[in-house]
C-alpha cells in the first residue's frame, strides 16, 4: 500500500493507471474510519475488481465546516486508519495537507469553490450555510486528482450523496457515483466517527434517532399521514430523550429533495439531533 501526500505524485499515478486502462476505485474519507467507511472501501474493490486500483482519501476539509463547528477536534488516528486500509487491500492513500489543497487560502492563492443551487439548500444546507460548498469544492479537487472510474459514498449522508449526484450529472464528470447502505451499530445507531464524541448516557439516548425512523415507517405502513402531524409527532418522540434537541425532521422526494405535505410509503425522511454539542444525522426511506 503507498501513502501519497502530493496533489502532483497522486496525479502521476491515476494518469499511469489511465494509460494502461486500469480502472480507479475511489472512497473519500475525513478519517477516523469505522467498519461503514471499509465497507465503502470493499464496495469500491467489488466494482473495479482484483485488476483495478482502490485510492482511499484521509483528509479534514476546512472548508466544510463552519466557524463555531467541530473543525479542531474532529477525531483523528492517521495510524490507525492506515493500519485498517491496508488490511483491506487498499492500493493508494492519499494524505494531502492543507497547504497542499487550498494553496494560499488565507491570502489571494485560492478563491474558486464549487457551488450547487438546488439540492444544496434544505436540510442540512439550511442548518450548516456553507457546508455544502466545501463539500463540493473538495470533492471536485479530489475527482480531478484521483481521476477516478467509480467513487463511493455512504447513504447515511443522503443529502450529500444527492448533491454530489447532481454535481456529477451537471459538470459532466466522467466517473460513476455509487451509494452504499448505511452501517448500523447492534442497536441500530447509524455508524459514524462524531459518534466518538458522546458520553455514555448520550450515547445510550441517540438511539432515538433510529427508533424516530422506525415509528415513521410504523406510522405510513397503512396509510399516508400529513408531514406537519407527523413532524409534530415525532419531535414529541425525540425530545423525550432528555439530552435529544431536534435540529430538524423533514419529509421529502427522495429524488427532487422538495419537501412535501403528506408522507407515504416510498417518501424520504431525515433528521439531524444534538446531544449536548454532538450532532447526529440519519435518514431512511419509508
Amino acid at each position: 500500500m503507498q501513502i501519497v501526500s502530493t496533489i502532483t505524485a497522486m496525479q502521476r499515478l491515476a494518469k499511469k493507471w489511465q494509460r494502461t486502462g486500469t480502472r480507479i476505485g475511489f472512497v473519500p474519507t475525513m478519517g477516523y474510519l469505522h467498519a461503514g467507511h471499509l465497507s465503502l472501501v470493499k464496495r469500491a474493490r467489488q466494482v473495479v475488481g482484483k485488476s483495478g486500483k482502490v485510492v482511499v482519501s484521509i483528509y479534514v476539509n476546512p472548508t466544510q465546516f463552519g466557524p463555531k463547528e467541530d473543525l479542531a477536534k474532529y477525531p483523528r488516528d492517521l495510524k490507525r486508519d492506515l493500519k485498517s486500509l491496508c488490511e483491506m487491500g487498499v492500493d493508494v492513500v492519499f494524505t494531502p495537507n492543507d497547504a497542499e489543497m487550498y494553496p494560499g487560502k488565507t491570502g489571494s492563492g485560492f478563491s474558486t469553490y464549487v457551488v450547487e443551487e438546488k439540492l444544496s439548500r434544505p436540510m442540512e444546507g439550511a442548518s450548516r450555510p456553507t457546508h455544502f460548498r466545501g463539500v463540493t469544492t473538495v470533492v471536485t479537487k479530489l475527482f480531478n486528482i484521483v481521476l477516478p472510474d467509480v467513487a463511493v459514498f455512504g447513504q447515511k449522508d443522503f443529502q450529500q450523496a444527492a448533491v454530489i449526484q447532481r454535481m456529477v450529472a451537471d459538470l459532466n464528470f466522467p466517473l460513476q457515483i455509487i451509494v452504499a447502505p448505511t452501517l448500523r451499530e447492534r442497536d441500530g445507531l447509524a455508524m459514524s466517527s462524531r459518534n466518538k464524541y458522546l458520553d455514555a448516557e448520550q450515547r445510550a439516548q441517540a438511539v432515538i434517532l433510529f427508533h424516530a425512523l422506525q415509528a415513521a415507517q410504523a406510522a405510513v405502513k397503512k396509510k399516508s399521514i400529513s408531514a406537519a402531524r407527523l413532524k409534530a409527532d415525532l419531535k414529541e418522540f425525540i425530545t423525550a430523550a432528555p439530552l435529544a434537541r431536534l435540529d430538524y425532521v423533514e419529509f421529502f422526494d427522495p429524488e427532487t429533495l422538495q419537501p412535501v405535505a403528506q408522507v407515504k410509503r416510498g417518501t424520504q425522511m431525515a433528521l439531524a439531533v444534538f446531544f449536548g454539542k454532538t450532532r447526529l444525522i440519519d435518514n431512511a426511506r419509508l
